[in-house]
């Protein structure tokens, strides 16, 4: 309210001066000392408003807390998960190495399998086992020199029958093979 009276104040006077003529700079500060003039101070109100500060003859500390055993153990699994990340990263990224140098290792075997086939075919043309033949001085067999077998007669075989093994040779035996596979599946 004081502040509207203020700017009525301001607005209604009739001697304002403007332009280069200095402005009197302790009007409005009269003004509202004059419009104030019959109010009681306000001190008082503002004095009781304010809070009263008590002070404390003893400190107060926050007890000390306790470390709980299932947050460490919480802490210790997330450290222990993420070291075994790490070394599962450390292990693909070896694996990768591998992968890499047995594709290029591939690649390599694949090109000297075609030249090998090549040489492979080259060798075993008709033509050219012919021409080594006889530079070696081999000749087509004459008629004299074949001979034929009959083999239209019955085949026979004897099979011996194996002692059969105890509990204990197949259990050694079953035991041997599983101690192989391990140590082979890990080479």
């Amino acid at each position: 309210m004081a502040a509207s009276a203020a700017r009525k104040l301001r607005h209604d006077r009739t001697n304002a001066t403007y332009g280069d003529l200095a402005y009197d700079l302790e009007w409005e500060l009269r003004e509202r000392q004059l419009s104030h003039a019959g109010e009681l101070p306000r001190r008082r109100e503002e004095a009781a408003a304010a809070p009263k500060v008590q002070s404390v003859s003893q400190e107060q500390v926050r007890p000390r807390q306790r470390l709980s055993v299932f947050a460490a153990l919480g802490f210790l699994a997330a450290a222990g998960l993420a070291v075994l990340t790490l070394l599962c990263y450390v292990q693909l990224t070896a694996l990768s190495s591998d992968v890499v140098s047995l594709n290029q290792e591939l690649d390599r075997l694949q090109t000297e399998n075609v030249t090998l086939t090549a040489q492979y075919a080259r060798m075993f043309d008709l033509d050219t086992v012919k021409k080594a033949a006889e530079s070696a001085g081999m000749a087509k067999p004459g008629s004299g020199q074949v001979f034929y077998l009959d083999l239209s007669g019955e085949d026979s075989a004897v099979v011996y029958q194996q002692r059969e093994q105890s509990l204990l040779e197949r259990l050694m035996s079953s035991l041997n093979h599983g101690v192989y596979a391990v140590v082979e599946y890990f080479d």
